[in-house]
């Protein structure tokens, strides 16, 4: 029995990082946290793009474009939606992750989801960079681990 795992190792990665500009005060905090992880594990700097969306409705088109341009191993996708007195919230919380989802089940490189779905400005806050820890640190480790381990998977089935 084989167990294969991958680790977040960064080095002679390139990663788009697409991130909504929409409650952008949020959404700083966490391209920060995802900046911060990825050069911590060995990305370079020079090797990490980040491409701004209007808001999270539109994060699921840049990101498939992000994939298909085959320039990267991963993408980190992050934003923050938060609820308010409509129900807007539902559509654009649920669509954006389902549009997500879809890109990640029909590409080749993986997808950090680093999209906030929070009732308030203050679970936001906790969630990037508060007491929740930064959201956009874990997404750019999962996309990381993820890339690793795809190109494990793609070596065992050269084998």
């Amino acid at each position: 029995m084989a167990e294969l795992s991958g680790t977040p190792r960064g080095e002679g990665r390139r990663i788009a990082v697409v991130a909504s500009r929409f409650n952008e005060s949020i959404t700083r905090a966490l391209v920060d946290g995802a900046l911060d992880a990825l050069v911590r594990h060995g990305t370079s700097f020079d090797d990490i793009d980040i491409i701004w969306v209007p808001g999270a409705w539109e994060l699921p088109l840049a990101v498939r474009s992000a994939m298909a341009s085959e320039r990267y191993d991963a993408v980190v996708a992050l934003g923050a939606v938060i609820r308010g007195d409509t129900p807007h919230f539902d559509y654009v919380a649920g669509e954006a992750s389902r549009g997500l989802a879809d890109a990640v089940r029909e590409g080749e490189i993986p997808v950090g989801f680093g999209l906030l779905t929070c009732d308030n400005i203050e679970q936001a806050e906790a969630r990037a960079g508060g007491i929740n820890g930064n959201k956009g640190w874990d997404a750019a480790l999962a996309a990381l681990e993820m890339a690793d381990l795809m190109q494990h998977l793609d070596a065992t089935d050269e084998s």
